[in-house]
């Protein structure tokens, strides 16, 4: 039995990462879900030039919690066990490093809500620094 790692990135939430995760808890494939909400350092643009790192920080939190919530609710509804934590910086390295340490047997990263450059360019990073396997849906 598998032990998934779900990241929620951005505010499409992880929708087609919980819905693999739920045929795959049908199917006896899984035993456990770990969501992990990955929050990038705030200040690394020039948006800090015009509004307030808290402001900047709390509109985020606000946008990934309605994310995050839509993603628990496919879990919810389906009763698949799942923990969820909340990781700050950058997305590859927090994801990679979260896995490594964490224990989770696969990394299944919902990529729909991201550009076409960003998406691949997330995937090399990923395999290059995770010992674990990527699985991106899209």
């Amino acid at each position: 039995m598998l032990k998934l790692l779900i990241p929620v990135l951005c505010e499409a939430g992880a929708l087609e990462a919980a819905r693999h995760a739920v045929f795959l808890f049908a199917e006896k494939c899984v035993a456990q879900v770990e969501l992990i909400e990955v929050l990038d350092e705030v200040g690394e643009g020039r948006t800090v030039a015009f509004q307030s790192r808290a402001a900047l920080r709390r509109r985020e939190k606000l946008s990934m919690r309605d994310a995050l919530a839509r993603t628990c609710a496919i879990l919810d509804d389906a009763g698949v066990p799942y923990t969820w934590k909340r990781i700050f910086g950058p997305p590859e390295k927090s994801i990679a490093t979260y896995a490594a340490r964490d224990g989770a047997d696969v990394v299944v990263l919902d990529a729909s809500g991201l550009g076409f450059f960003r998406k691949w360019g997330m995937l090399a990073r990923l395999w290059r620094l995770s010992p674990k396997p990527i699985t991106m849906l899209h």
